[in-house]
């Protein structure tokens, strides 16, 4: 049988791109397609893999400014030609669930989250932009939000990378979705376990609005915290301008490098409503603690609350609820925390066991596929690199 694998856009390296890795370590020997791809946002072990694209690929800027091609996202991701495979195994947070398939084809769609500035994220999104993005963005959100959720019914199954978005899922499209964690690369961790433990917090991720990160910044000023930012992103220039002496921010680190930082620091700062989030969960795997705004995937992934608690939540989206906890969390969790506590909890979230459970669910589904897919062992060595 034919085998493909679809993922909505390969532009940046986050969690996204690296399910779309595993998922192609499964089934090495499938086709793979995106909307777009550059090969600053490819994995490593994708880089000698054919991707082909969508007609996107041949416009100006759509790699570096892809968000503004939404009006041509349905027919980009029904140009797809899937014409002869059997199954597609989709990786989407776009429209890639809209792909057409043969008769008789199954598609698998992960479903990372029903695009946000459709959905949920709608006002938010267009309040943020300029006059004419707005503009053109209110004519054309309403079609494709339409589209986004007939496309959705063409999907035989779906999963979700968190309880959180398969509820989202149940709400935007009418569908049910079976919970399987994204993978963490808990590799990385065994390379950072000797580093030492500042008296500094970290936050970490792309510098986009709905992140929050200037609550984090605020939140250590009120306490008399040092904070430092790793991470780059267009909110980037008006965070600095906002930020006083006691914030540092380290830029977009390799991984190597960002890894360290996780083991370095007294605590991971995490504020936004997060779909699942992987950072609390690297920075989990390094034995360092989480606090949290608790709400979305934090609450999935942190372990706010017991006697082996992994971190702390905040209850407010705002900067005096997160400097209280960032002070209860010294006052009375701290003492108590031992990293085994984070190190164990993140295990749970290592990379084959999303592998087996994918697999798992693949074949039950489609188990003439079971030819074609690598066992975890063969899928976990490939993306171990």
């Amino acid at each position: 049988m034919r085998v493909a694998v679809v993922h909505h856009w390969f532009v940046t390296r986050g969690g996204g791109e690296r399910v779309a890795e595993c998922i192609a370590a499964l089934f090495p020997t499938a086709d793979i397609f995106s909307l777009v791809a550059s090969p600053s946002g490819l994995p490593a072990t994708l880089t000698q893999r054919r991707i082909r694209a969508s007609f996107l690929q041949r416009l100006p800027l759509a790699r570096s400014h892809h968000r503004h091609f939404l009006p041509f996202y349905p027919a980009a991701a029904e140009g797809l030609d899937l014409r002869g495979f059997d199954l597609v195994l989709s990786s989407d947070s776009g429209p890639v669930k809209g792909v057409r398939l043969d008769p008789g084809a199954t598609h698998i769609c992960y479903c990372h989250s029903p695009m946000r500035y459709l959905w949920d994220g709608y006002e938010a999104y267009r309040a943020a932009m300029g006059p004419l993005t707005r503009a053109a963005f209110t004519a054309t959100a309403p079609r494709v939000r339409a589209w986004d959720r007939r496309a959705a019914q063409r999907v035989n199954f779906f999963l979700a990378n968190s309880a959180y978005v398969a509820g989202r899922i149940g709400r935007c499209y009418g569908r049910e979705a079976e919970v399987i964690h994204p993978p963490i690369d808990l590799e990385r961790a065994a390379a950072v376990k000797d580093e030492p433990v500042g008296e500094h917090y970290l936050c970490a991720g792309r510098l986009v609005s709905y992140k929050r990160t200037e609550i984090l910044m605020e939140a250590c000023r009120r306490a008399g915290r040092k904070l430092c930012i790793a991470g780059a992103g267009p909110e980037e220039a008006q965070l600095r301008r906002l930020a006083g002496g006691d914030v540092e921010f380290l830029g977009e680190l390799s991984t190597t490098a960002l890894w360290a930082e996780y083991a370095r620091c007294r605590a991971l700062l995490f504020a936004a409503d997060e779909d699942f989030g992987m950072v609390p969960l690297e920075a989990q795997a390094c034995g360092r603690p989480v606090i949290a705004y608790g709400a979305g995937g934090s609450l999935e992934t942190v372990r706010g609350v017991g006697d082996e608690a992994t971190g702390a939540y905040f209850a407010e989206q705002t900067a005096e609820s997160a400097a209280e906890a960032i002070l209860r969390w010294e006052r009375e969790g701290e003492s108590r925390f031992q990293p085994r506590f984070a190190t164990e909890w993140a295990a749970n979230f290592a990379t084959p066991v999303f592998l087996e459970r994918y697999r798992d669910f693949v074949l039950q589904h489609a188990p003439e596929a079971a030819s074609m897919a690598a066992s975890v062992a063969e899928a976990a060595a490939v993306v171990a690199g």
